[in-house]
């Protein structure tokens, strides 16, 4: 039986390495900055857009290719923006997963590390 106890320990200490080494890179913000990032272009392009559309007597193809642009990067962004949303919801997971195992293994509790 005692082989058993070092043995679950040791499964859990390498799913916690795990957790650990897949939560150090948030794939989550990536998402979240291409959508900001891209949201903040659509905004500037369909500005520049509306005044080209303002300013001219008759419909410039520019403006046009202007309003397409800023609308493909509306899509990204709110594409990005949902994908961001799942991926950030598996890693929240992972993280209570993590924050269990910690508990299971008393890494909080210092008298537990030291030797006996």
């Amino acid at each position: 039986m005692p082989g058993s106890v070092s043995a679950d320990i040791q499964d859990k200490r390498a799913r916690f390495n795990q957790l650990q080494e897949s939560l150090a890179t948030r794939q989550s913000t990536t998402h979240f900055t291409h959508a900001g990032v891209s949201v903040i272009a659509f905004m500037l392009i369909s500005g520049a857009a509306g005044k080209l559309f303002y300013d001219s007597l008759r419909t410039p193809l520019l403006a046009w290719g202007a309003t397409a642009i800023a609308l493909g990067l509306l899509v990204y962004g709110f594409r990005s923006y949902r994908q961001g949303r799942k991926v950030l919801v598996d890693e929240l997971q992972r993280y209570e997963a993590l924050l269990a195992l910690r508990r299971e293994l008393h890494l909080d509790n210092p008298a537990a590390l030291l030797p006996r």
